[in-house]
């Protein structure tokens, strides 16, 4: 088969995967290696899970760079960005529908109801997804310390991105420490650039924001929150309600969660600041896995970068749940919301299969007719 060819059945495959893929990045990997591997063929399921597991040791979306990788394989640095254009374009376009809806209707008595039970749903996801991630992340007790005292960090207000990464220097320390090895290497310390605080966000400013976070983006996509409850809530950009409900908008829409940057990019500058946040957001991404994907093999093998790993995942679990504690305050302020929360809590840890679209949905319906009665 041509490249062309290669190149046509790429962007057609991640096009309906970019459509129809709900259920967070797990669900979405999940597809890809029926489609991938079992129906076309294009790699081993060996080499396919090496890929998995590359994916966490680079910064960004985990399903969307898996998309990316899996589109190198088959066309190389063509089918890379093909295949991650085209599974981010269907959420993209659908998240920009519901930012501007919001824009126009969300504050109307006819909406907010629905918004309202939503947000006590959104909590009990990332609830759960923090479980999820913290049962795989956890696997012995520094792991756990270090998590507990991320956490605590960033409850007292420590900047999560430093918190995330002094996790990750506190990991590789007890990494050389159980190796009793005193003479630590040096490594290239990380720029983080700052952008100048000010009154008005304009377009440049909110793409080097979300390029700022999509380079640094550890874990899941849920972390996201967390990074831009600094970046955007604390400056006064952006409200924690709208960011509560642009996580709504990423667990009602197909693609990666990281289509949220779409929605929040339109509430703060319509739909300029939506093209410069959704390019912020993903460009680190395409770079990544275009230079990291002939160098997977040695990096998954380096005992180093496996400590540091091991760390900074459980130091993302702890960003999740301190953002979460900050949405709970703003959000559980009466007996419905509470009943919502709860009643989402045990969906969710009772039917742990159900696609959270459907969370979301009751969520909308219960909270709408709470209001009502």
């Amino acid at each position: 088969m041509s490249q062309t060819n290669d190149i046509k059945e790429i962007a057609k495959l991640f096009f309906k995967l970019g459509s129809i893929a709900f259920g967070g990045p797990a669900a979405h990997i999940a597809m890809m290696e029926d489609e991938v591997v079992k129906k076309r063929k294009w790699m081993t399921q060996e080499h396919f899970l090496d890929l998995v597991g590359a994916t966490n040791l680079i910064p960004g979306p985990n399903s969307t760079e898996m998309t990316m990788h899996c589109g190198h394989e088959r066309a190389g640095w063509k089918g890379l960005f093909v295949a991650g254009f085209c599974f981010i374009f269907p959420a993209v376009v659908i998240t920009g529908v519901f930012a501007w809806l919001y824009q126009e209707y969300g504050q109307l008595p006819k909406v907010e109801p629905f918004i309202y039970g939503i947000k006590p749903a959104v909590i009990a996801i990332i609830i759960m997804a923090a479980f999820r991630l913290g049962k795989k992340a956890v696997k012995n007790t520094e792991l756990a310390i270090l998590g507990i005292i991320t956490l605590v960090a960033c409850l007292f207000g420590v900047n999560e991105i430093i918190a995330l990464f002094g996790c990750g220097l506190l990991g590789l320390g007890i990494y050389f420490f159980k190796k009793n090895t005193g003479n630590l290497q040096s490594f290239i310390p990380l720029i983080i650039f700052q952008v100048a605080d000010s009154s008005k966000i304009g377009v440049l400013k909110i793409f080097l924001t979300f390029l700022k976070v999509g380079a640094i983006l550890y874990g899941s996509g849920y972390v996201l929150f967390a990074f831009l409850d600094t970046e955007l809530v604390a400056n006064g950009w952006l409200t924690r309600q709208a960011l509560i409900d642009a996580v709504a908008v990423g667990q009602i829409t197909p693609g990666p969660v990281l289509s949220t940057a779409t929605f929040i990019g339109w509430q703060m500058n319509g739909i300029t600041g939506a093209v410069a946040a959704t390019l912020g957001i993903f460009l680190p991404s395409f770079l990544f896995v275009l230079i990291l994907n002939p160098l997977i093999p040695k990096m998954r093998k380096s005992n180093i970068i496996g400590a540091i790993l091991d760390a900074v995942n459980v130091a993302a679990v702890a960003l999740i749940i301190a953002v979460c504690v900050e949405m709970a305050k703003d959000t559980l302020t009466d007996w419905r919301t509470i009943v919502i929360a709860i009643a989402s809590l045990v969906v969710v840890f009772v039917f742990k299969k159900l696609n959270s679209a459907f969370l979301v949905l009751g969520g909308a319906i219960i909270g709408y007719l709470l209001t009502i009665i």
